[in-house]
C-alpha cells in the first residue's frame, strides 16, 4: 500500500478484502457481544466500534496511503488509538489485534514493524489482563502467538514475492535478450545474405556483361576488315548472353549453377577454360590432379566463382596469353590454382573497389574462401605473371 509495498495483484487484492472483512467483522463481534450481554458501556463500545471501523475503512480509500509509508503509518496510529480506546471499553477487542499484526508488517519498514507488533501484542495482553483482573502466562500465549504467525506469513510472502519479482525481471531481461538475438542475427543475416547476392553478382553477371563488352569491342574492330570474324565475336557475345541469362534466372532461384547441373565441379571447371579460350586471346588449359573426392554444393559453387573471377580478371587486366586452371585433392583440403604469364602486379598496392572502376573480384574470392574456413593468397608482380591459389577445408 505504499511505495515499498508489493504490487497489488489479483491474489494480493484478495487477501486484503480478507483482511478488511476480518477486522469489521471483529469489530461487528465486539459491538454486536457489548450489545447482547447488556454490558453496562454498551453504547460506547458500539460508538468506538464504529469510530474504529470507520478510521479504518478511510486508510484504504486514501491515495496517499498507499504511496506514503509516512501516511501509512499516521493512519495505522490514528487505527491504533481508536482500537486502546475500544480495548478499555471491552475485552473482546484483543481478537483486533490480530489483523492489525498484518497491516503493521505490511506498510511500515521491517524494525518499525516488529516493534509496532511488540507494542500491539503487549497492549492486548495488558487490557485483557486488566479485564480479569489477574494474570497469567495463558493470557500471553495467545497474543504472542499470533503475533509469531503473523510475523511468519508475512515475512514468508514478503520472500516468496521477491523471490516472484526477481524471476519475472529476469524472464523479461531474458526475453528482452532473445529479441535483441532475433534482431541481431536478422541483421547478420540481412549483411551475409546481401554480401553473398553481391558476390554472385559479380561473378556471374557482372563478369558476363565484361565479356560480352570484350567481345563487341573485338567485333567492332574487325567489322571493316573481316565480317566474318565480327560475326563470330557477336555469336559469342550472343551466346555469353545466353548463359548469363540462364545465370541470372538460376541465381534468382537460389539453385546452384547451371555449370554444376549434372555435372562434375571438374568438368566445369574444364568447360570453363574452353569456353574462355574460344571467346578471348587467351589459351586456358584445365588441370586435375589427385583423387576427386565429394564436395558440398557450397564448396563446389565457391571453387567455380573463384575460377570464373580468376579468369574474368586475366582477361580483363592481364594481356596474358595463357592461363593454367589446376584443381587439386590434397587428403583433407581442396585447392584451386590459377596462374597466366601477364603483365602481373603489385598485390599491395591494389586501388581499394570503386563502383565506377570495379576491383571488387579480389575481395569477392576472399570472402568466399574465407566463409567456408579456406585461404586465398595471392602472389604477383610487374611483368611477372600471376599466381592466385584457394584452399579449402
Amino acid at each position: 500500500m505504499n511505495t515499498a509495498a508489493p504490487a497489488l495483484t489479483p491474489t494480493t487484492r484478495a487477501l486484503a478484502w480478507c483482511l478488511h472483512l476480518l477486522v469489521i467483522g471483529l469489530l461487528a463481534l465486539t459491538a454486536g457481544r457489548a450489545v447482547a450481554d447488556s454490558r453496562p458501556h454498551a453504547a460506547t463500545i458500539v460508538a468506538a466500534s464504529a469510530a474504529c471501523a470507520l478510521v479504518y475503512a478511510v486508510g484504504p480509500v486514501l491515495p496517499g496511503v498507499r504511496r506514503s509509508r509516512r501516511a501509512a503509518a499516521l493512519w495505522l496510529a490514528a487505527v491504533g488509538v481508536c482500537w486502546l480506546v475500544l480495548l478499555v471499553l471491552s475485552p473482546d477487542a484483543v481478537w483486533v489485534a490480530f489483523p492489525l499484526y498484518f497491516l503493521q508488517l505490511h506498510l511500515l519498514p521491517r524494525r518499525a514493524g516488529l516493534v509496532a507488533v511488540a507494542a500491539t501484542a503487549a497492549s492486548a495482553v495488558a487490557g485483557f489482563a486488566a479485564h480479569q483482573h489477574s494474570f497469567s502466562p495463558a493470557m500471553a500465549i495467545g497474543p504472542a502467538l499470533g503475533a509469531a504467525v503473523a510475523i511468519a506469513v508475512v515475512w514468508g510472502y514478503q520472500a516468496l514475492y521477491r523471490e516472484s519479482e526477481h524471476r519475472r525481471r529476469l524472464i523479461e531481461e531474458l526475453t528482452a535478450t532473445r529479441a535483441d538475438l532475433a534482431a541481431a542475427q536478422h541483421t547478420a543475416g540481412v549483411l551475409a545474405e546481401r554480401d553473398r547476392l553481391a558476390r554472385e553478382i559479380h561473378d556471374t553477371l557482372a563478369q558476363g556483361l565484361s565479356s560480352i563488352q570484350l567481345l563487341l569491342r573485338a567485333a567492332e574492330r574487325a567489322l571493316p576488315q573481316a565480317p566474318q570474324n565480327a560475326a563470330r565475336y557477336v555469336d559469342q557475345a550472343r551466346q555469353a548472353a545466353v548463359d548469363n541469362l540462364a545465370e541470372a534466372r538460376r541465381f534468382v532461384a537460389a539453385l546452384t549453377p547451371p555449370t554444376l547441373e549434372g555435372t562434375t565441379l571438374a568438368d566445369a571447371l574444364e568447360r570453363l577454360c574452353t569456353t574462355a579460350s574460344a571467346r578471348h586471346r587467351l589459351t586456358a588449359r584445365f588441370h586435375l590432379t589427385g583423387d576427386p573426392a565429394p564436395l558440398t554444393t557450397a564448396h563446389e559453387v565457391a571453387l567455380l566463382r573463384i575460377a570464373q573471377s580468376a579468369l574474368a580478371n586475366t582477361v580483363r587486366h592481364a594481356e596474358a596469353t595463357t592461363a593454367d586452371v589446376t584443381l587439386g585433392y590434397l587428403g583433407d583440403r581442396v585447392a584451386l590454382d590459377v596462374v597466366d604469364d601477364g603483365r602481373g602486379f603489385e598485390p599491395a598496392r591494389l586501388p581499394a573497389p570503386d563502383p565506377e572502376a570495379g576491383g571488387f573480384g579480389l575481395a569477392g574470392m576472399r570472402a568466399r574462401a574465407h566463409a567456408l574456413g579456406g585461404t586465398l593468397t595471392i602472389e604477383s608482380a610487374p611483368g611477372r605473371g600471376t599466381a592466385l591459389a584457394a584452399r579449402l577445408p
